[in-house]
């Protein structure tokens, strides 16, 4: 399932933060839009959850104008798992993943035999079953990530994005969280489309790679394409010597300033 947006002008205020943004979502692939602070990355992503709503331009969901569309039909085929997320007080990992079965239920129905299966299939990709019944607010970072990301699974959909998931996460959390999106790719054929920004970890479980500034499209492509010194320093204004992964090949960062040493000693 393909997201496109569409000749996007997004403002605040007045202010335009994305004047004239097309871009493309392909599908069965994994997104990730990159860029530095204050570039537009999560009001885009954002806009294309429908979250926020454009002066001009339009996002297509699978072809279809996904303004237009019923709230719960798109809900079926698109979950945004936002930056930062209210916790009820005392909800236990499973009635969490509960919500993410909104999409297909009636309003006061109970949970229907489909949906038991379908929570319990997103508690095991998410590696959740042993935490089932502990209370979300108990757990560690990175496992209440993953059961964000199981809320999210629960719909079923065939588009995820994610807000900067890794953020505040330990470098071991935030691989689990990586490993686990790209695996969900890989196997079930899930659309990602996600906001990064360490560029290594871009590089490495991303498919594609859209850099911002400004609101504006800088490069897009493959890591090896748009992972580059010029893009890098005209972006971000940093010097990177950009090398071979001595695993995978993927374009690995390096910073040129490692640090000043005291020429003194």
């Amino acid at each position: 399932m393909t997201l496109t947006a569409n000749n996007l002008t997004i403002r605040y205020g007045e202010k335009p933060i994305v004047p004239n943004l097309s871009i493309t979502l392909p599908t069965g692939e994994v997104t990730a839009l990159i860029g530095p602070n204050g570039s537009g990355k999560s009001t885009i992503l954002r806009t294309l959850a429908r979250l926020i709503q454009p002066s001009k331009g339009t996002v297509y969901l699978n072809g279809r104008n996904i303004a237009q569309m019923p709230t719960r039909e798109v809900a079926r085929q698109l979950a945004m798992l936002p930056q930062s997320s209210e916790i009820p007080a005392n909800i236990s990992v499973w009635e969490l993943i509960g919500f993410g079965r909104y999409p297909h239920r009636s309003l006061l129905g109970s949970f229907s035999a489909k949906d038991i299966a379908a929570m319990r299939w997103a508690l095991e990709i998410a590696g959740l079953e042993p935490l089932a019944d502990r209370s979300v607010d108990t757990l560690s970072g990175g496992e209440r990530q993953r059961a964000w990301i199981a809320l999210a699974l629960a719909q079923q959909t065939e588009v995820l994005l994610l807000d900067e998931p890794t953020t505040f996460l330990d470098i071991r959390h935030q691989l689990e969280v990586l490993s686990l999106v790209r695996r969900l790719n890989r196997e079930h054929q899930i659309t990602v489309g996600w906001v990064l920004h360490d560029l290594n970890q871009a590089a490495a479980y991303s498919d594609r790679l859209i850099v911002l500034s400004q609101g504006t499209v800088v490069a897009s492509g493959s890591p090896a394409d748009v992972i580059t010194p010029p893009t890098i320093w005209d972006v971000f204004g940093v010097k990177m010597v950009v090398v071979p992964h001595p695993i995978n090949g993927l374009p690995l960062c390096v910073p040129c300033d490692l640090g000043k040493t005291d020429e003194s000693n």
